[in-house]
């Protein structure tokens, strides 16, 4: 892998773990349990895609 890859990968990681992160936080506060659900599952594939980046390494 090459550096300027590298860095793209730790960009993308520091990316999604922000968007989960935000996520998170938008679902704790939110008081109708359908949108809640919705944002929670956003968190989650946040998630999954943080984690996808993250196997490459």
């Amino acid at each position: 892998m090459t550096t300027k890859e590298l860095l793209y990968v730790e960009d993308a990681l520091g990316h999604e773990k922000y968007f989960q992160t935000k996520c998170n936080e938008a679902a704790g506060q939110l008081q109708d349990a359908e949108l809640k659900a919705c944002v929670e599952q956003m968190a989650q594939k946040h998630q999954q895609i943080f984690q996808s980046f993250y196997n490459l390494l």
